[in-house]
């Protein structure tokens, strides 16, 4: 297991403190564990589960959207 030296400013040190102990873990796992959140390459399991979760009629279609919006204004062509 490696091991790893930070130097942190007293604010940054508090709340790692803080942060840990309100986790119930050491800091070293703390650190550790945000590590691997932050460099994690693949999507947590919590939201791969939510892919097909809303049925199509949860969300407002398109017309429902942009009812009572102005049309947008005609763009300049640079062609």
């Amino acid at each position: 297991m490696g091991q790893v030296t930070l130097y942190l400013d007293s604010e940054t040190e508090e709340k790692m403190r803080m942060a840990a102990k309100a986790s119930g873990v050491s800091q070293s796992r703390w650190v550790a564990e945000l590590i691997r959140e932050k460099t994690a390459t693949e999507w947590p399991a919590s939201i791969v589960q939510l892919a097909g979760a809303w049925a199509e009629d949860d969300f407002p279609s398109l017309d429902q959207i942009r009812k009572g919006i102005p049309p947008d204004l005609p763009r300049e062509r640079f062609d």
